[in-house]
């Protein structure tokens, strides 16, 4: 079978093994995993598209390539009561992340989706809280010397008593 130089044959679309983000066949796991004991379903995460802003020539007039993408807190079936109400008091009830990084939507549609799994990631870690140390002896000790050190550099700058 002869094809033209460029063509691919009827039945191939894309090549059978391509790099991540060409062609679209870039593989995002499902569901995404957002830490250690939460993941998202995809279906949960709502994608839009809309045209790039800033420079780009003509084809990014007329290209769909801005991805946003949208996570509904209160709807998620996945997150529990109680992650629920830390995202929501961290980042509010409807998260999102944007990417117009690129003009390849498959690729920002990636990096929209990262960007939105690591701000989850992040509204979902639980802070520790800060235990109160004292200071050290030593460091006491070198505190109180550069007191002396710095009262004693002023007391030298003073102009001499009028005593004598």
């Amino acid at each position: 079978m002869l094809v033209p130089h460029g063509a691919r044959p009827a039945g191939l679309a894309r090549p059978a093994r391509c790099a991540p983000g060409r062609y679209g066949a870039a593989t995002m796991e499902d569901p995404l995993r957002i830490g250690r004991d939460a993941t998202i379903p995809l279906s949960e995460i709502e994608l839009r598209t809309s045209r790039s802003s800033g420079p780009g020539g003509q084809h990014a007039n007329v290209t769909a390539s801005r991805v946003e993408a949208l996570f509904d807190v209160e709807a998620s079936s996945s997150l529990t009561e109680e992650q629920k109400r830390r995202v929501m008091a961290r980042l509010g009830p409807l998260v999102r992340a944007t990417a117009q990084d690129t003009r390849s939507q498959a690729r920002n549609r990636e990096i929209a989706v990262e960007r939105l799994r690591a701000r989850l990631a992040g509204a979902l870690a639980v802070q520790r809280r800060r235990r109160a140390t004292t200071p050290t002896a030593a460091s006491r000790r070198r505190r109180l010397e550069s007191k002396r050190r710095r009262g004693a550099v002023k007391r030298e700058r003073r102009p001499p008593d009028a005593e004598g």
